[in-house]
């Protein structure tokens, strides 16, 4: 399966793990790029030596390809560049924040970089920038999100004719299905979170992992627009946001609300009540926890089968 994003990575497969806060360690990122795929390790929820240890830790798990996920408006992202050029990282997926900061830098010491948009403008503006290729993330994904709520289906094709660079489609993608459909309408490959977060070898706490597989239609809202957009499972404390609105809250009283650690209080030790729970729309359709292994070799078939199926039509 070999393409645009398969040569630029060195991997067999165009399928990308998600860089997810407190779900993406080595474990995960080892496992699925041994499978085939692009492991991300999510800095987003690491101490700069905790970095360090999840990437050394990698080296030693895989031989294949693996990169960092990087959110630019992380306090330490001097100390974390450091690290990742120190350990001898070779990808770089840049998000939350403006590409042009760090990208020409990157790339001077040799690494390949990748950034994550929700828009045609930002597409434009990362392709300027000099990035390697786009994640495009549609408004169905897990976690923060875009303001402009554009669904994935219409992200990739309106990109795609403005850009020459490599689309990887992201949000709403979960099986080979998806994949096909995505690269059917431009992707050159896919990134996958919310199905990742589901392993064994995922970070997430089990109560979490439970909690995923039992999301139903309906069952996560984009909210706090006034802080970073963020997509959640509607538990307690979604409802207590909610309520906050309904009085008219400001963007003081939805931060006070909001507090700290709320993302690791949900999805890394467990809280389904007064936890952030981050997942897509996509967690509708994921019943069963797998290994990554497993996860990735049923795209891959399913996306072989229904390729053919449609090359016959």
């Amino acid at each position: 399966m070999q393409n645009k994003i398969t040569q630029l990575f060195k991997i067999k497969y165009p399928i990308i793990q998600g860089g997810m806060v407190w779900i993406s360690g080595w474990k995960l990122a080892s496992a699925v790029s041994n499978a085939g795929g692009l492991g991300l390790i999510g800095a987003g929820s690491m101490y700069p030596d905790i970095l360090r240890e999840h990437i050394q830790k990698c080296k030693k798990a895989t031989d294949k390809p693996f990169g960092v996920n990087v959110p630019m408006l992380y306090p330490d992202i001097e100390k974390i560049i450091n690290i990742i050029i120190e350990e001898g990282v070779k990808i770089v997926f840049t998000s939350a924040g403006n590409p042009k900061t760090w990208t020409a830098f990157l790339k001077e010491k040799g690494i390949t970089v990748v950034h994550v948009v929700s828009s045609v403008k930002f597409a434009l503006k990362a392709e300027e920038s000099g990035v390697d290729a786009i994640v495009c993330e549609g408004f169905e994904a897990g976690g923060h999100n875009g303001r402009e709520e554009t669904t994935t289906l219409t992200l990739i094709p309106m990109v795609k004719e403005k850009v020459q660079i490599p689309i990887i489609s992201a949000g709403g993608i979960s099986s080979g299905k998806s994949m096909l459909a995505a690269m059917i309408l431009g992707a050159d490959g896919v990134q996958i979170g919310s199905r990742f977060a589901a392993t064994f070898e995922s970070s997430a706490h089990d109560n979490f992992k439970e909690k995923i597989i039992a999301v139903q239609d309906g069952d996560t809202q984009l909210t706090l627009k006034e802080l970073a957009p963020v997509r959640l499972i509607k538990n307690k404390f979604y409802q207590d946001i909610q309520e906050l609105y309904q009085q008219k809250a400001t963007v003081l009283e939805l931060k006070e609300l909001l507090g700290r650690a709320r993302a690791k209080k949900g999805m890394f030790q467990g809280d389904l009540n007064e936890g952030e729970l981050e997942i897509g729309q996509v967690a509708g359709l994921i019943h069963q926890i797998k290994s990554a292994k497993e996860v990735l070799d049923e795209i891959v078939t399913e996306f072989e089968q229904l390729k053919k199926a449609v090359q016959l039509l």
